[in-house]
């Protein structure tokens, strides 16, 4: 049986299935393994991790009386919290968002020159040089106009990255990410744009990581892991000997791996302590991280992700902020795996507006014949439609590898 419990149940014997947070969090190249050395169960308890999953049937059992949850408990809680926000009153857009596939050609082409720039600019960092805050501006200025004609095109291509660009469309991302959780949050004009500088800004300190440190396939050492963690202050220096003095850019630069429990870092601190835009940048950094492909892991399907993170959310993210990051991207973002009443498979298309619950979704395989079908769009939101998402699917487990071409081709 698989059970989530907390590290501090942990014994030599159990077979971790699951560490309860980003991999980023932990210097383990794998989380599922027998726990055999005692030096791996230091590590778990010295790092911010603080609930695991563990298969019962391939290891001992925690003790009997102690607290642990299943799966289904844990998996019903969150579907509970999902449907909750889904409920929250949506904000009114000041416009109308153009037609998805008419602004993902845009998108695309602003990613791509978007790319190029913070490419270039990440390497003038690297050597010394200021900082171009005009083209950083531009940049940030040309995610925001696409944003607000349609958010989905921008955050649907933001997340296609290969591993070798990840640090710089990383940074794109998460700037797209942070204008639309700002305009969820409806924050002013001028806060939304600094919210995207931010964004883009954010992991400008991982540019003095060595690269084979950052792009390491394998296990972490301590040393290395110990490294990378200082990124948050050596991108903070970086920023200032560049010329950036934006003290909202400086601050999530430092704090989006801050968590509100208080075990992230580099200063431990907890609720309040934490500003709005560290939260935030907290929330979109992590998002971007886990479904986006790296050396050392394939990023998870968008709606697992998010379901991912509720699970996480108490203590990693603050509830109005998180609420807010997913009503604005979606219970089940474009990209994402579904399954339908029918048994049916699809991938979402688009992530609905009138109910986060309700996507557009291309269904495109039989469960039943076990073969593919021709594609179909079915829009779960329309008046007399009595197909249903019934559950997320992993696209690994279905052997798909091509998911997002199939919302590609919409435009």
């Amino acid at each position: 049986m698989i059970k989530r419990i907390s590290v501090r149940q942990l014994r030599l014997g159990m077979f971790l299935e699951s560490l309860c947070g980003s991999w980023m969090e932990h210097p383990f190249w794998r989380s599922r393994f027998k726990l055999e050395d005692p030096a791996d169960l230091a590590r778990i308890l010295q790092s911010p991790i603080q609930e695991v999953w563990i298969d019962t049937a391939k290891g001992l059992d925690v003790a009997q009386g102690g607290p642990s949850f299943t799966r289904e408990q844990v998996d019903t809680v969150i579907d509970a919290q999902l449907s909750e926000i889904s409920q929250l009153a949506e904000l009114e857009c000041e416009l109308r968002p153009v037609a998805f596939e008419e602004e993902v050609k845009r998108a695309a082409r602003i990613c791509h020159q978007s790319r190029q720039a913070i490419t270039a600019m990440f390497r003038e960092v690297r050597m010394g040089r200021e900082i171009n805050q005009d083209e950083a501006r531009y940049v940030v200025a040309e995610v925001s106009d696409s944003i607000i004609r349609n958010p989905s095109a921008m955050i649907s291509i933001v997340r296609l990255k290969n591993s070798d660009d990840y640090t710089y469309m990383h940074s794109v991302a998460v700037c797209a990410l942070m204008i639309v959780l700002a305009r969820q949050l409806d924050l002013p004009p001028q806060q939304v744009r600094e919210a995207g500088y931010a964004g883009l800004l954010h992991d400008i300190g991982k540019m003095a990581i060595p690269a084979p440190i950052l792009n390491k396939p394998g296990r972490l050492t301590d040393r290395e892991f110990a490294e990378v963690r200082e990124h948050p202050a050596r991108g903070l220096e970086l920023l200032k000997a560049g010329g950036v003095d934006d003290p909202v850019v400086l601050d999530v630069c430092l704090h989006h791996h801050e968590k509100v429990d208080g075990t992230g870092y580099p200063h431990r601190l907890r609720g309040e302590d934490i500003s709005l835009f560290a939260k935030m940048g907290a929330v979109c950094d992590v998002y971007d991280a886990i479904t986006s492909d790296r050396p050392y892991k394939r990023g998870w399907d968008p709606a697992e992700a998010v379901h991912k993170m509720a699970e996480w959310s108490a203590g990693h993210f603050d509830k109005t902020v998180f609420q807010a990051f997913v009503k604005s991207i979606g219970i089940y973002p474009v990209g994402s795996l579904v399954r339908l009443t029918t048994g049916r498979l699809g991938v979402v298309i688009d992530p609905g507006r009138q109910s986060l619950t309700c996507p557009q979704v291309k269904v495109f395989y039989s469960t039943a014949s076990g073969m593919r079908m021709a594609p179909e769009t079915v829009d779960l939101a329309r008046p007399g439609c009595t197909e249903k998402i019934v559950s997320r699917e992993d696209p690994a487990k279905w052997g798909f590898t091509d998911l997002d071409a199939l919302w590609k081709d919409e435009a």
